[in-house]
């Protein structure tokens, strides 16, 4: 009779399960981004949770949760419950933190395996930008002020081991000067430092920093990228100078490892729909970066080549405290 009793009670709870996954999403959903407000997750963020919130029918809330390079917020998203009412927006460093923290010889705040790929939303390839006013016009003019004084300049990042920090060491490794690094709390803080004079350089997304330069504040010298920019079309890359430097800041949507298949079916579509809004492309296109969107199948084997690729840089620029 008790064996009788347990098997009823766990076919009900089985059925409840089921409704609550065909009843998804009854309530509002939260949106973490790992960084401040005015960086590239929170500028592909909210227009990507507008669009969300249109087509799941109910609103999609963006929480910035910032600290530690991203990581603070993206470990907060990792050991959120796996129903579907909390979502990732992260950037490509979701990749790095976790072997930064190994080399550092301190727990991993997460592991990329705590999460499952919904869709790639942005792919842009990092931006060399100085001060208007600054000395330097091309990059060669960069490099040969910066070896013939080394440690004179500083440079600003989102945060150690962050998407900001990994391409400029790339660069300094690959041309052979060197810069102090300046970590903040995100891109917005960082390119702020910019604009202030804190700091004499940043390597950010297009986003972050195409205002700027369309205004006249802020030139850039060079990308990571291998084909020109869309937004800055006249800016060369670092290939075309002679660096074999590449990097992507890719934005995505994750959400936690065991969240229902199902569920996972829905936000997948919704993502589709949502990369094709207008108000989306015009929104992420007007800071600078275009849509390039790769739904969960193909951002999975995009995610696994980029994340091999990232932990060789980690590495290669070691401990940092």
């Amino acid at each position: 009779m008790i064996a009788k009793t347990l098997i009823t009670a766990a076919l009900a709870l089985a059925a409840l399960g089921v409704q609550a996954q065909a009843d998804w999403p009854s309530k509002p959903i939260t949106m973490i981004v790992p960084f401040p407000p005015g960086g590239v997750a929170d500028t592909v963020g909210r227009p990507v949770a507008e669009a969300l919130s249109r087509e799941l029918g109910q609103q999609v809330i963006v929480e910035n949760k910032a600290g530690a390079g991203g990581a603070t917020g993206i470990g907060a998203a990792s050991r959120a419950a796996p129903d579907g009412y909390t979502l990732l927006l992260s950037l490509s460093s979701i990749s790095i933190l976790p072997e930064a923290d190994k080399i550092l010889a301190r727990k991993p705040q997460y592991t990329i395996d705590q999460f499952v790929p919904i869709a790639r939303f942005t792919a842009d390839p990092t931006v060399l930008v100085v001060r208007a006013d600054a000395p330097w016009r091309t990059l060669a003019e960069f490099v040969a002020d910066l070896k013939a004084n080394p440690g004179k300049y500083n440079y600003g990042s989102s945060g150690n081991y962050g998407t900001m920090h990994v391409p400029m060491e790339m660069l300094k490794a690959s041309a052979g000067f060197r810069m102090t690094h300046i970590p903040y709390t995100g891109a917005g803080p960082a390119v702020l430092a910019l604009l202030g004079g804190q700091v004499d350089a940043v390597s950010t997304g297009p986003s972050s920093v195409a205002q700027h330069i369309k205004s006249g504040k802020l030139r850039a010298l060079a990308h990571w990228g291998e084909k020109p920019l869309m937004s800055l079309p006249e800016v060369p890359s670092l290939t075309q100078a002679g660096y074999a430097t590449k990097f992507a800041q890719w934005s995505a949507l994750f959400a936690p490892a065991g969240t229902p298949a199902p569920i996972i079916a829905k936000l997948r579509d919704a993502a589709r729909k949502a990369a094709v809004d207008p108000q989306v492309v015009q929104t992420i296109g007007r800071a600078g970066s275009p849509i390039e969107y790769l739904d969960a199948p193909e951002f999975q084997r995009y995610w696994n080549t980029d994340a091999a690729v990232m932990t060789d840089a980690v590495r290669k620029i070691g401990k940092v405290e």
